[in-house]
């Protein structure tokens, strides 16, 4: 099969398209034939060197696959040759072929386009898994999601107006911060001309939000606390701005805040398997009615993952890029 490995890591050009072995099944495993694959920041950070496979996934790039089942392992029930599916990995989606345990499968519904479909797994178990699982974001409170239009964001928004939530968010640009508004945000926040922060106080009339979903880390912290109404849970998902910072606890104790710092990729595929289960059960059903669709900024061939590394790099992708084998 045709897969892009990173030889050595380095920048976009160093990703190579190449041969490599079918995948064979293991137990409680499928093969998909991949119809598209999703690009995830994480692709771009493995590139770099800084976030490596997880021991015994491949280690070529690749969070989350659509396509067609054409493999089962030892073991492997309630799936069957020829499904619509969308799955989880923990890596290796760069590829026309990818194996995967069955509970990290997902059917695609019969009126999704089955590549499109590639861009909701990692976005959609990341979202759903830390607004409702970790923030428990409920009906009438105020989430805060930065990076609106990204993939994760761009599906975080949707989830949190679904559950009944107000949602404020941030994007750069006005122009993308309108389009975060046409997903449903009611506060959406240019962060490059207003401190979000003050927008929130002001939508909220000094109260703040409830649950904020954070992939900037030390460098938006004392903000993001300053942002939380009493009892409010600040999940962090990312360090784009950096890692250390130092915490007022005074301010955690006197209004009884919450932080929580989550990652997916390397968990056990038991945990992972019971993440997607919840996501099937919880958020799935909101594809039916259209409240939950994939955003897609751009479909490209596999053999361009590159220009898409390039392009997710410039900060002009709204929501997300799929690479087509």
């Amino acid at each position: 099969m045709r897969a892009v490995i990173i030889p050595e890591p380095g920048g976009a050009q160093v990703l190579t398209e190449t041969s490599l072995p079918d995948p064979v099944p293991g137990v409680g495993e499928v093969v998909v034939d991949v119809a598209a694959a999703g690009v995830n920041r994480a692709d771009l950070l493995q590139r770099q060197g800084h976030y490596p496979a997880p021991t015994g996934a491949p280690d070529w790039p690749g969070l989350e696959v659509s396509g067609l089942v054409s493999e089962l392992g030892p073991g492997v029930t309630g799936w069957s040759v020829g499904d619509r599916v969308c799955a989880l990995l923990a890596g290796g989606g760069y590829a026309e072929r990818v194996a995967v345990p069955a509970g990290q499968l997902l059917p695609v519904p019969p009126g999704l386009d089955l590549v499109d479909a590639a861009g909701l797994p990692e976005a959609v178990c990341t979202a759903w898994s830390n607004l409702v699982g970790v923030g428990r974001l409920h009906a009438g409170e105020w989430a805060l999601v930065h990076g609106g239009s990204g993939g994760v964001g761009s599906i975080a928004i949707q989830l949190a107006v679904a559950l009944g939530a107000h949602v404020a968010t941030t994007a750069g640009g006005p122009a993308r911060a309108a389009r975060c508004a046409e997903l449903g945000a009611e506060l959406a926040i240019d962060h490059r001309s207003t401190d979000f922060a003050r927008a929130v106080d002001d939508a909220t009339g000094g109260r703040g939000v409830d649950v904020i979903l954070d992939l900037l880390g030390a460098g938006a912290l004392a903000a993001n606390l300053g942002a939380l109404a009493p009892e409010g849970r600040l999940v962090v998902i990312g360090l784009q701005r950096g890692a250390r910072a130092e915490i007022d606890l005074g301010l955690l104790l006197s209004r009884r805040l919450s932080i929580a710092g989550t990652t997916l990729r390397a968990r056990p595929a038991a945990q992972k398997a019971a993440v997607v289960a919840a996501v099937r059960a919880g958020a799935w059903p909101l594809l039916d009615d259209g409240r939950l669709r994939p955003v897609i900024h751009a479909r490209l061939p596999l053999a361009a993952a590159g220009d898409a590394h390039e392009l997710l790099e410039s900060g002009d992708v709204f929501g997300k890029l799929l690479l087509l084998p």
